[in-house]
C-alpha cells in the first residue's frame, strides 16, 4: 500500500512512500507491484525501510515489480536494499515501460547476510531479473542472475569478488549517453571497502555497478551518484528525502 503522498518538493513532483505491512517476505510469499505513470508527472517512490527476505528452505519467496512512465514522465526508483536471511530463496523480477521522451533513475540493492547481526548467507539462492523495454517492447536492458550461496560466482574475480554487498544503478532518457558515462567513470570509487563502474547501453541505459563491504557505504554512494545524476537526467535539482534521516 502507499503510506501517503507527499510533496516536499512543491505539487510539481509526488513523493510516494511504499509500505509491506508484515515488514518482510517469507518463504511462499508472492508479493506484486503494479504501477503507472501518467503523462508528464514525477514521482518518487521509496521503501521505509529494508526488504527482509526470511529463511525459506523448501518454497521461493517472490517479488515482481511492473512499472510503466507515461510520455514525458520522471521517475525515481529508490527503495532501501534487501537483506537476504541465511536459507532464504529468492525470486525477484523488475520489469518497467518507457514511453516517448520519458527519463528515470533507480537502483536495487542486496545485502547476502544480516551483517548487523553477525549472520552470514551460508544457504540459500538468488534470481534477479531485470528489463527495460520501450512501448514498442523493443529491449534497451535485459539482465539475469542466478547463483546460489556456494557458487564460485560470490569470489570469482568476474562475480562479487569475496564481497557480499552489491547494487545497481540504473537511468534512461536523453541525457543518458556514452559521454555521461565517461564524465561520471573518474567519480566512481574504486578501493578497498567499495568500487563501482559504469557503462552505458546502446538504447540509452546509464548502468552503475557497485560492490561494497559495508550497506551504509553503498546506501551513501547510491545517494550521491542520484544526487549527480537527477538534474542531467531529470533537468530538476536533486533533493534528499527526508525519510533516509530518520
Amino acid at each position: 500500500m502507499i503510506q501517503k503522498a507527499l510533496y516536499p518538493e512543491g505539487t510539481a513532483v509526488c513523493h510516494a512512500v511504499v509500505i509491506h505491512p508484515p515488514g518482510g517476505i517469507a518463504e511462499g510469499d508472492r508479493l506484486s507491484l503494479n504501477l503507472e505513470h501518467g503523462q508528464g508527472t514525477h514521482v518518487v517512490i521509496t521503501t521505509p525501510a529494508a526488504t527482509k527476505w526470511y529463511k525459506a528452505p523448501s518454497r521461493p519467496a517472490q517479488q515482481r515489480v511492473s512499472i510503466r512512465v507515461g510520455a514525458g514522465a520522471k521517475l525515481d526508483w529508490l527503495p532501501q536494499e534487501n537483506i537476504l536471511f541465511d536459507q532464504s530463496w529468492v525470486e525477484t523480477s523488475f520489469q518497467l515501460v518507457t514511453e516517448f521522451k520519458s527519463s528515470g533513475i533507480g537502483w536495487d540493492m542486496i545485502s547476502l547476510g544480516r551483517h548487523a547481526s553477525g549472520e552470514h548467507w551460508h544457504r540459500g539462492s538468488l534470481l534477479m531479473e531485470n528489463q527495460i523495454t520501450d512501448s514498442n517492447d523493443l529491449p534497451l536492458w535485459v539482465e539475469r542472475t542466478i547463483f546460489d550461496a556456494a557458487s564460485p560466482i560470490r569470489n570469482g574475480p568476474l562475480g562479487l569478488a569475496g564481497f557480499s554487498i552489491f547494487g545497481i544503478l540504473w537511468a534512461f532518457g536523453e541525457a543518458c549517453t556514452p559521454v555521461l558515462a565517461e564524465s561520471l567513470a573518474p567519480k566512481l570509487p574504486f578501493e578497498e571497502d567499495i568500487r563501482a563502474g559504469v557503462s552505458c547501453l546502446p538504447g540509452g541505459v546509464l548502468l552503475i555497478r557497485a560492490l561494497s563491504r559495508r550497506t551504509e557505504a553503498l546506501r551513501n554512494a547510491m545517494i550521491s551518484w542520484w544526487s549527480w545524476l537527477r538534474p542531467i537526467v531529470h533537468g530538476v535539482p536533486a533533493q534528499s528525502l527526508r525519510l533516509w534521516a530518520t
